[in-house]
């Protein structure tokens, strides 16, 4: 990489009034300047991705340099929107759309969302993963780590002195869920880290112990002053249907408005609560603990016998040569989901390895075991964990995404379009029952059934959360009525729906789009159609938009048409 003294002098030309010849050379120069200046502005996201130069530091969100993000971004926007692209190749006119559409991102949060004003989420976040960043992968001795950790507490309180200033205009669904996951940070800051600090001298654990505890006192303060200020908050805000359309068209290129994408959403809905009702017992489609012939003791025999189900679908995989899976694929992980992210992950996340990591191993994060649990995860994970570890793992998350770390291209590295990584994820489930893996009527088939149907609940939540024709409480209610879901997990769905928007449709709306791209690519190909070579050619392309998919496999460019009509 080069030196981050010529990155800003580069980007600070980017910036500049100076015109540039209209080249896709010019395009990728801007693009590199991008990705390293976004990885020193956002050093805690750096760390999270596996670039570890800024471990001791924290995001800046004082006012000035707020302003400044903004207006690099804007600048580079307008530039790259002027550029004439009529002459160059294929291959060139599409890296200049891919990011376009991922400064159209930061662009639109600052114009629309606005989250350093309305979320008080975006400051405990700041504060769980900076921690957790340095705390999931040994890249380093854990002496260095511990000391990165404790100048990142130390500068916590003044970071949360800087969020009451900030947030003028607090959303009270995202100050609750912000409260939440501030009362539940402790063990992250304690138990967690404390496997860091073994290597400390005296004077260095008390001034580790220190910033801890300055900085857990600053997050339950802060915590106390939201509490204090709820009953002055609007309870939620939506983004409206003329942003919320402009949001599938310019950073999606989804070639939908926000009538037809809840359409989609009801009618995959509908289609997935009568598949339930047809299998031969529709009560399979409910994980239930008691069917499982073993259930765990403890957290560390659950968390083992989850993980050691990934062997079976990969000899699945092999036997039926349904993918290939490249050599450089590291080992994937299965652990505890921190408490302090449960509020907005009820059913925990999975952590890829970064764009920047040297390390290619894997992490599914689980919430804590209980062998008595009503969520969702737990009951499916004790029953029949393999639907869900395929998604997460492989053939998903885990080996799509580190497929696309390695693309050669920066611009499709860097790319990551949610409604093709999610709806790849979904897709590879039904995918394993089609073709065989799981048994007809069993718990497995029931459970992807249920999942398919739940997710399908997500795009009608999203949507009328954030066009603004429906209440936190009617979303919680719809993902118990129509997606089949308990209270707790159907909270934590709603509450995942509202902080972050636009997330929970592309599930099903990915899945839809490959399945359709797959039965194009079948047709295109005729009797040299194979299943692995639709797996493996939509793979190579990266974390892409399904409308740039479809031009790359097909060169049917009439979806990136549609979404881009203003």
């Amino acid at each position: 990489m080069p030196s981050l003294l010529k990155c800003g002098l580069v980007a600070a030309a980017v910036v500049s009034t100076h015109v540039f010849g209209q080249t896709s050379g010019q395009l990728r120069e801007w693009a590199h300047a991008y990705y390293e200046w976004k990885a020193q502005d956002d050093p805690v996201q750096a760390s999270d991705s596996g670039l570890h130069t800024w471990d001791n530091r924290l995001k800046d969100y004082s006012p000035a340099a707020m302003a400044k993000r903004r207006q690099y971004v804007a600048d580079l926007l307008a530039r790259v929107r002027a550029l004439n692209t009529a002459a160059w190749s294929k291959d060139d006119g599409i890296d200049a759309i891919l990011f376009r559409a991922e400064l159209e991102r930061p662009a639109f949060e600052a114009r629309v969302l606005q989250p350093e004003e309305t979320d008080p989420l975006v400051y405990v976040n700041e504060c769980s993963n900076a921690i957790f960043s340095l705390l999931k992968k040994d890249y380093a001795p854990p002496r260095e780590r511990a000391l990165a950790a404790e100048a990142r507490m130390s500068a916590m309180p003044a970071l949360l002195a800087q969020a009451d200033a900030n947030l003028t205009r607090p959303v009270r669904l995202y100050a609750q869920l912000a409260m939440e996951s501030a009362r539940s940070i402790d063990p992250l800051f304690t138990t967690s880290l404390a496997t860091l600090a073994a290597d400390l001298d005296a004077d260095q654990r008390r001034a580790f112990e220190q910033a801890r505890d300055s900085a857990l006192h600053a997050i339950h303060a802060f915590a106390d002053r939201l509490e204090s200020r709820l009953a002055s908050m609007p309870p939620f805000k939506p983004m409206g249907v003329e942003n919320y359309e402009y949001f599938l068209r310019h950073l999606y290129l989804l070639p939908v408005d926000s009538t037809q994408l809840d359409m989609l959403g009801q009618a995959e809905l509908a289609r997935y609560r009568g598949l339930e009702a047809l299998i031969p017992n529709p009560d399979m489609a409910n994980p239930n603990p008691a069917r499982s012939a073993s259930i765990p003791r403890d957290q560390q025999q659950f968390l083992s016998a989850y993980e050691s189900r990934l062997r079976d679908i990969l000899q699945f995989l092999k036997r039926e040569d349904l993918i290939t899976i490249p050599s450089y694929i590291g080992a994937f992980r299965i652990r505890q989901l921190p408490e302090a992210f449960k509020p907005t992950s009820p059913g925990g996340f999975m952590n890829p390895p970064g764009v920047y990591d040297r390390d290619n191993s894997g992490f599914f994060f689980i919430p804590t075991y209980s062998p008595d649990s009503q969520n969702f995860y737990i009951r499916a994970a004790i029953e029949e964990p393999r639907p869900i570890l395929g998604h997460e793992g492989i053939p998903g998350h885990f080996l799509q995404i580190s497929i696309a770390n390695h693309l050669e291209n920066e611009i499709r590295r860097h790319h990551d379009d949610g409604v093709f990584v999610e709806g790849w994820a979904l897709y590879t489930e039904e995918m394993l029952l089609r073709r065989g893996f799981y048994a007809s009527g069993s718990a497995a088939e029931g459970q992807i059934l249920r999942l398919s149907r739940y997710r399908a609940a997500r795009v009608g939540v999203d949507v009328n959360l954030h066009t603004g024709r429906w209440t936190f409480d009617q979303a919680v209610d719809y993902f118990m009525r129509a997606g089949g879901l308990d209270r707790e997990s159907a909270t934590g769905e709603a509450a995942g729906a509202a902080s972050n928007p636009t997330q929970k449709m592309t599930y099903i709306t990915g899945k839809y789009q490959i399945m359709r791209l797959l039965g194009q690519y079948r047709d295109r190909k005729g009797r040299q159609f194979s299943l692995k070579h639709f797996h493996d050619d939509l793979l190579r392309n990266g974390s892409l938009p399904l409308s740039v998919q479809a031009w790359i496999l097909l060169d049917d460019r009439s979806d990136l048409d549609r979404a881009s009509r203003d």
